[in-house]
């Protein structure tokens, strides 16, 4: 990981200002909203005290005399609906719409008070829809709807609504041992792609206090068909209907930005006043990518599962089955509409010592601290934004601190690869760190620089040095060529002869290096053909070394170079006397020339052990060698010349291992 990610995600440690600062807010919002739940229980405590005198009120949809199966709410109406089997002219959504089992698929239906009158409506899906035929009493062998009304009594009363064709429907109704039509039950039958839709509005008056409806979907005229119920069992569940009356007890209540609730004690809602709204009015909703970045920084919170009125009218979240259970409990969650924390309290209504249903009260937390308040907004801009700039600070620091690092390591990583090593390094004069650095480079580079120059001018130095103890040597012996010796000291002075004349080899090879370069500078360069001047070379190499096999490969006809052909020919001689070191009798030395981008590059193959490799990179550095003895004098100063013989071609040589022994390539510029 480079400088700058460190820096940066050091950086993000600043996000803990933001951090700390929304804990402490939500601990604030915490103990006040607690304050305020408490405040909202003695208030929820006092309205259920009033509430217990209407006990009638609570106990008229929980007698359970003509109970039989699962209740229906209907919900109360804003306005009367238009009678046209559509839906979207109730002032209740979709979601209020309940469902039971059909043989084509779920059935939907909703219940709705509006007035005296009791409004229905049914979407059911039906793959073939079988219409009644014409006459009294056909209706059962045809797709219907029915409402099944039962009295404590045990007396039950069905009507029937099967259409003949879609439009107006005149309901047939049966009681025991009577039956005929009834003009007062209105219902329109409209056809779907589906099924059909069904709407009816039915005088209260022609209901008793239980209610179910039955739907039955036949394919065939001739059979009855399938029962789908909205109860279970024989008898349908009373129907709960909203109380007047409690609705305007609680309207009483009724304050800006409180909302209030009556259930029996089965959850189901029998009054609602007041609203959360009023209470936000003069505040807006915050923007979703800030709502994003509260959740994120303030964590899930478990009020956020409480919600709103439940669309079905029966009342089952955590805090109110609390309550039903005869305990009061409290509870908070945010508004879908604005995103402020709303306090919420339950509280179970005695009538003596029976519970009759539960009052819920509801309240936007607009004196405390929420996620869309604007304390917290500036807050979290505020940090942010402070954020964001120690983050740019960090980063730009890093940057340049990472822009000097890494030209501080190229300049280090050059000044070594370059042929003569460079002590002048960048942000050697800065006082910090970087710069210590870098003066202690440019003092280690001086050194080596040093010592570079020395081993440089090292074969120079002995040859120039040991040139004239060597010529008193020589002379010397050949003095005692004229003096009488005995047999020993003959074969002595023959030894002494041979290591000088050994000694004069080394010293001719340390300082020919030294006489290419000058000759290299001095050079004439002239326009030359390389085939040719190979061509005659290699022919020479042949019968120099009968024992090798020598093999030129050339698609050139012709090869104009410039440069200097005896300086080449000295070149190929160092890396055939290579060649000739690591092959045996009878061995193959391969000699190609090609043409490559702007160069010609020579290639020489002979077999022989491979490279080390830690030696492939220094092959071609002076008094380096892998030769190992073989009576001759090995100072690794061959392939040294033929790197500079390529060099002041303006080319390059390389080495590198093949199947079964090395290539040699030297890249010589064309022009």
């Amino acid at each position: 990981m480079n400088l700058r990610r460190q820096l940066l995600l050091v950086s993000l440690l600043t996000l803990v200002l933001p951090w700390a600062g929304c804990q402490f807010v939500r601990e604030t919002e915490s103990a006040l909203r607690a304050q305020q739940q408490d405040m909202l229980d003695n208030t929820a405590q006092a309205i259920a005290d009033s509430l217990s005198q209407f006990p009638d009120e609570f106990l008229a949809s929980q007698e359970s005399g003509a109970v039989g199966g699962e209740q229906l709410f209907a919900h109360p109406l804003a306005g009367e609906p238009l009678l046209d089997g559509y839906y979207d002219d109730w002032s209740i959504g979709r979601d209020a719409l309940r469902e039971m089992r059909g043989i084509d698929g779920p059935i939907r239906f909703a219940l709705g008070v509006y007035g005296q009158q009791l409004w229905c409506y049914i979407e059911v899906p039906d793959d073939t829809v079988i219409y009644r035929g014409g006459g009294p009493g056909v209706a059962a062998a045809a797709d219907r709807v029915e409402f099944v009304s039962a009295a404590a009594d045990g007396g039950e009363t069905r009507f029937v609504l099967a259409a003949e064709a879609p439009g107006s429907i005149v309901a047939q109704r049966f009681t025991a041992g009577a039956a005929g039509d009834e003009q007062r039950l209105a219902a329109y039958w409209q056809d779907t792609p589906r099924g059909y839709q069904l709407e009816a509005r039915i005088p209260r008056q022609l209901l008793a206090a239980a209610l179910g409806i039955v739907v039955t979907n036949t394919d065939d005229r001739l059979r009855t068909g399938t029962r789908s119920s909205s109860y279970g069992g024989t008898r349908p569940g009373r129907l709960v209907t909203p109380s007047p009356l409690l609705a305007s007890v609680l309207s009483g209540y009724a304050q800006r930005g409180l909302r209030l609730m009556v259930t029996d004690t089965r959850g189901w809602r029998l009054a609602d006043a007041g609203s959360l709204h009023g209470g936000d009015a003069g505040s807006a909703a915050p923007n979703g990518w800030l709502r994003l970045a509260y959740g994120a920084l303030l964590g899930p919170d478990e009020g956020a599962k409480l919600a709103a009125p439940d669309p079905s009218g029966l009342e089952r979240q955590p805090y109110i089955v609390s309550a039903l259970g005869g305990t009061a409990a409290s509870g908070w969650f945010r508004s879908a509409q604005t995103g402020r924390a709303v306090a919420a309290v339950a509280r179970p209504v005695w009538s003596g010592n029976v519970q009759t249903g539960v009052l819920v009260l509801q309240q936007g937390t607009d004196a405390i601290l929420s996620l869309t308040n604007e304390a917290l907004a500036r807050l979290m801009s505020f940090t942010l934004i402070a954020t964001l700039l120690v983050a740019g600070v960090l980063l730009g620091y890093a940057s340049w601190m990472s822009h000097r690092i890494r030209r501080l390591s190229n300049a280090a990583r050059h000044a070594v690869d370059s042929e003569r090593v460079s002590t002048a390094l960048p942000s050697g004069g800065a006082g910090d760190e970087v710069g210590d650095l870098s003066r202690s480079f440019s003092s280690v580079l001086k050194q080596l620089g040093d010592y570079n120059d020395y081993l440089k001018s090292l074969a120079s130095k002995l040859s120039h040095e040991l040139r004239t103890p060597l010529t008193i040597v020589r002379s010397s012996l050949e003095n005692l060529d004229h003096e009488p010796l005995s047999g020993d000291a003959v074969t002595y002075t023959s030894r002494a002869r041979d290591g000088v004349d050994r000694l004069q080899k080394i010293l001719n090879a340390m300082s020919e290096a030294s006489r290419v370069e000058e000759m290299i500078g001095h050079a004439d360069s002239e326009r030359f053909d390389l085939r040719r001047v190979l061509d005659s070379t290699i022919a020479a190499y042949a019968d120099a070394w009968p024992a090798r096999r020598f093999v030129f490969d050339c698609a050139l006809d012709a090869a104009f170079m410039r440069g200097a052909p005896e300086l080449v020919i000295q070149m190929l001689d160092k890396l055939i006397d290579n060649a000739i070191e690591f092959s045996t009798h009878g061995d193959e030395l391969r000699i190609t020339l090609a043409r490559g981008d702007g160069v010609f590059e020579l290639t020489v193959d002979n077999p022989g052990p491979p490279l080390p490799a830690k030696m492939r990179s220094q092959l071609f550095d002076s008094m380096i060698s892998v030769r190992s003895g073989g009576g001759r004098e090995h100072l690794g100063l061959g392939l040294f010349i033929a790197r500079l013989i390529a060099e002041g071609h303006r080319g390059s040589i390389q080495a590198e291992n093949t199947d079964g022994g090395v290539r040699l390539i030297a890249r010589l510029a064309v022009h």
